[in-house]
């Protein structure tokens, strides 16, 4: 087992009976002891610290502990819950962190007699363990139960304090039999619904998406295939029935920063709340055409007299009704799935024109009146608005680029402009996409501000029923059909009679039967469609025959509740009882990754605005329902990546040679190889397996180095040879709990000694003071540390602080330890010792064990609590003495230490006493020698005595 010292870590414990000089003086009591040396105390001493034996350690006895937990049902609650993992197999580093970070925010709230739930599952169904098992020919439940244990193990060794009790995983039927609950209860309440509608396609996949799933690129964000559109008949939920509320209630989660701003800002992006109004372009056709308008949707109808063309989606229903007559427009339409979203191609209609509603006004300028094109364009989307856009190069970015691309030489028309004069107006290759006011081509209109004149053009249009305010959202209803096997399965009978019938609840689970022939074949496709023993079933209604739905639902329907399960995981009659929804939910804190900023947290809101309000929470709940009351996203954990600097090829590990880590040598050629901090991945050569790092160095070290390294919200270039400097201060930390360990605890605590010692302060000899200063410093700074270290575990965000902050005071007590009294000094590294046990449990069970030999854990102590900022320093521990920085004509000559000024001095007394200080210095005396400060013309003394200028 490797061993991990640290600057002579290990002082052993002392021996029995080992020597010690005792320090006696006057009245600072009977039990204040002086160490003489500390060489004499522990000479002999061959004990070591060995972290990753600590580890094992104290696993197996947080194990057995674990066994006789009890909950202390008097205390506040608190609910820290990480996301929980894809069991892929493995945990990389950025599992290690959002975790670390999550263990250590609720033992410190353990720590302070929160009673603190932090459970773990396994968001455990999905498409990458179906595709494994196919490439693999086994049962995706093996595969992802087998990768469960894996990554089970790697969780134990990260000392976690994770209630396994409530474990759980979203494959399990005692799991998805809720899902198809809650799955049941929106579709009594008209919330889960079948439609047809053209949906997202992966051809890779096979299966339907999400809006949510595809990218930017029309592809899909598993595959990465190119998604294809089809009609088919889904299941949706309406979430659109909560959009006001999940809009509304993020001003809630604003509120003291408890949600972050970027994912704020991404939540209401996504909800995408608009204003404007609809309006009507009638048509002109030259061939026979149903339509007699267009219907366009905008935000902006202070532009409309700068509309230059209009823009339809592929799907809209005049482009489907013309594609029918005209080949060249279906070729068109073929090639557009194959295009990126924001292509600027177009199809100009040939025989069709539209006009602007405004036209029919008298006084409407010309330019206005004329008919405008219509084209198709990908840019514009079918499920947005009416499939319409009105096209202003103008007043528009997108629409200034598409139009350039169609008309290169026909001017733009500007109808805003920054001012009255137009003399600020942008240059005329630029749109203006600001509010302004309105200009000479908007005809009555000219001078009038544009949001005015908006609100006008909308009403005028109205009354001649060519257009209506309106207000739209970005926010579909949430497509949540798989045609994949591994998901949980839709709980609804298809019946020729009674339509869509639910599975009775004495029938759940639905469980997914076994096709082992399916996987072992490798197989694509959905099996469940081949399975007519399966499908085929009595309608529970007529009890006729009728077939199972072969759909399973999107693995965001489990994740969008687990966490409402894991607090009360064992009930198999409802996903959770009422009355502990009231005491443990919503989630206190949440820990994840920015990524899943949109879908799962956005689902989630909607899920448990749901269930707050249904018959399972008690029914209807008054007031603001969120799931989660703070969120913490971390940066990720980048890795050092080296490549070639003649070709840019990242080089794998044997291909560098680090005999000197500053300078690596790329092995085939003894170039230096170029060294970046990038995302870990296999292609770059660059991930770490946390299982290593922990084994090497032990998991406190780990933890401590992985929170020291970055503050939680920012990137973490992981950098292994750093660690030696935390395992460096564990070991002096280390050296200190031994030699205070024979120290007798304190009858009483440090604030009493200060208070009996504050009065003497007068009277105390030099040696006293001198004393006195070593014991106020050290406590001035464990009370400083209380309270910074207690602010950045709050905070969580400076959790980096925390480690710096405790390094800090391990060198004020190492530097003034041999002045302090032993009963000072020992509650001071008892202090310590509390402090870091968040961040290093095992390592500081340790030292609270050779503290006090007869306590379980420190985790269970009373004594072990927290601490809390006591009060001395205010009342009694103000220096004695400060730095006062002497000038002279304003240039610093030297600083000396000097008496902090007597209270109650006036300006010209503190000035004198000040200089007289000054003067009695051996600094004093010397540095100012030839500079007569009796005669100066004036003596500026600032800051409180902290400075004194000299004008001489």
């Amino acid at each position: 087992m490797t061993m991990v010292y640290g600057r002579s870590i290990g002082r052993a414990l002392p021996r029995l009976g080992a020597l010690r000089s005792v320090l006696s003086c006057s009245r600072f009591g009977n039990d204040i002891r002086y160490l003489s040396t500390t060489a004499q105390r522990y000479a002999g001493s061959d004990a070591k610290l060995d972290l990753p034996a600590l580890d094992h350690k104290w696993r197996q006895k947080w194990a057995a502990l674990q066994k006789t937990n009890t909950t202390n049902d008097g205390a506040q609650k608190k609910y820290v819950l990480p996301m929980f993992p894809y069991p892929s197999g493995y945990l990389h580093l950025g599992h290690l962190r959002v975790y670390t970070i999550a263990d250590v925010v609720a033992r410190f709230h353990s720590l302070q007699g929160h009673d603190v739930l932090l459970p773990m599952g396994w968001d455990a169904f999905g498409l990458p363990a179906e595709n494994a098992a196919i490439e693999r020919g086994i049962n995706p439940a093996t595969w992802t139960k087998s990768n469960i244990a894996k990554m089970k193990e790697q969780l134990d060794i990260m000392n976690g304090s994770w209630d396994w009790s409530r474990e759980l995983a979203t494959c399990d039927p005692s799991f998805y039999k809720h899902t198809q609950k809650i799955f049941l209860l929106l579709h009594e309440q008209g919330l889960a619904y079948q439609d047809e509608a053209e949906v997202n396609y992966d051809p890779v996949d096979k299966t339907v998406l999400a809006n949510e799933q595809v990218d930017a690129n029309g592809c899909s964000w598993r595959s990465g295939a190119k998604v294809e559109k089809r009609k088919l008949k889904q299941w949706f939920l309406r979430i659109s029935e909560f959009r006001d509320s999940l809009l509304e209630d993020l001003e809630v989660l604003g509120k003291n920063g408890d949600w972050p701003e970027r994912v704020l800002a991404m939540q209401k992006n996504w909800l995408g709340k608009s204003t404007g109004a609809t309006i009507k372009f009638p048509l002109m056709a030259f061939e026979h055409v149903t339509h007699s308008a267009i219907e366009v949707f905008t935000s902006r109808p202070d532009t409309l007299f700068g509309v230059q063309y209009l823009a339809l989606a592929s799907t809209h229903p005049v482009v489907a009704q013309l594609a029918s007559k005209d080949p060249e427009l279906q070729a068109f339409l073929d090639t557009l799935p194959g295009l990126p979203p924001d292509s600027k191609v177009g199809y100009l209609l040939p025989h069709i024109r539209a006009v602007n509603p405004l036209a029919y006004h008298e006084e409407t300028p010309e330019a206005t009146k004329k008919s405008i094109p219509i084209y198709v364009a990908p840019y514009v989307l079918g499920d947005y608005g009416e499939g319409a856009v009105m096209g202003v190069p103008a007043h528009d970015v997108r629409d200034h680029s598409f139009w350039k691309t169609h008309h290169k030489d026909e001017p733009v028309r500007f109808v805003l402009a920054a001012s009255e004069d137009e003399s600020t107006t942008a240059l005329p290759n630029e749109p203006f996409i600001d509010h302004g006011v309105m200009t000479a081509h908007s005809g009555l209109f000219k001078g009038r501000s544009s949001k005015e004149a908006g609100e006008m053009l909308v009403r005028i249009l109205e009354e001649a029923e060519l257009a209506k305010p309106v207000e739209k959202w970005r926010l579909r209803d949430w497509l949540v059909s798989r045609q994949r096997y591994w998901g949980t399965p839709i709980p609804i009978i298809h019946c020729d009679s009674c339509g869509a019938v639910p599975v009775p609840e004495e029938q759940l689970p639905v469980e997914l039967p076994k096709v082992d022939e399916h996987w072992a074949g490798k197989k694509i496709g959905n099996p469940l469609e081949t399975l007519d023993d399966w499908v085929n079933t009595p309608c529970p209604k007529c009890h006729g025959p009728a077939k199972r739905d072969t759909d399973t639902m999107d693995t965001f329907v489990d994740s969008s509740w687990y966490f409402a399960r894991f607090i009360d995981p064992h009930n198999n009659d409802a996903p959770f009882s009422a009355e502990k929804a009231k005491k443990m939910l919503p989630v206190d804190l949440y820990i994840g990754g920015v990524e899943h900023a949109i879908l799962h947290l956005l689902y989630s809101r909607f899920i448990y605005k749901f269930l707050m309000s249904s018959s399972l929470a008690g029914g209807e709940t008054k007031g603001v329902q969120e799931p989660f009351k703070r969120l913490i996203t971390q940066g990720m954990v980048h890795g050092k990546t080296y490549t070639d600097p003649a070709t840019g090829r990242f080089l794998k590990p044997d291909e560098v040679d680090l005999s000197d880590p500053s300078k690596p040598v790329v092995v085939a050629t003894g170039e230096t190889a170029g060294v970046s901090y990038e995302k870990m991945s296999k292609s770059k050569h660059n991930g770490v397996d946390p299982t290593d790092v922990i084994n090497l160095h032990g998991a406190d070290a780990t933890r401590a180095h992985m929170l020291f390294q970055a503050p939680v919200s920012e990137v973490l270039d992981w950098d292994e040879e750093k660690i030696v400097g935390v395992t460096r201060w564990l070991g002096r930390v280390w050296e200190l709990v031994q030699r205070v360990s024979s120290v007798p605890e304190p009858r009483a605590p440090a604030r009493e000694f200060f208070e009996q010692e504050a009065g003497r302060l007068g009277k105390m000899s030099e040696k006293e003071l001198q004393q006195w200063d070593k014991a106020a410093r050290v406590w001035r700074e464990v009370q400083k540390t209380i309270g910074s270290v207690t602010g950045s575990y709050e905070k969580v965000y400076a959790l980096n602080t925390v480690v710096s902050d405790l390094m800090i005071l391990t060198n004020v007590i190492v530097e003034e330890e041999k002045g302090v009294p032993d009963r000072v000094k020992r509650e001071a590294v008892e202090g310590l010792v509390r402090m870091m046990a968040p961040i290093t449990p095992a390592f500081a069970e340790e030292c609270w064990a050779v503290l006090h030999p007869g306590e379980v854990s420190i985790f269970k102590s009373e004594k072990g609590r927290f601490p809390v900022v006591d009060g001395t320093v205010e009342s009694l521990l103000q220096p004695r003495k400060q730095i006062c920085a002497v000038q002279v004509n304003g240039r610093l000559k030297f600083a000396t230490e000097i008496a902090v000024p007597p209270e109650g001095l006036g300006e010209e007394e503190r000035r004198a006493w000040v200089v007289g200080e000054v003067m009695k210095t051996e600094e004093g005396s010397r540095k100012l020698e030839g500079v007569d400060v009796g005669k100066a013309k004036k003596v500026v003394v600032v800051k409180g005595g902290k400075l004194v200028n000299f004008v001489m």
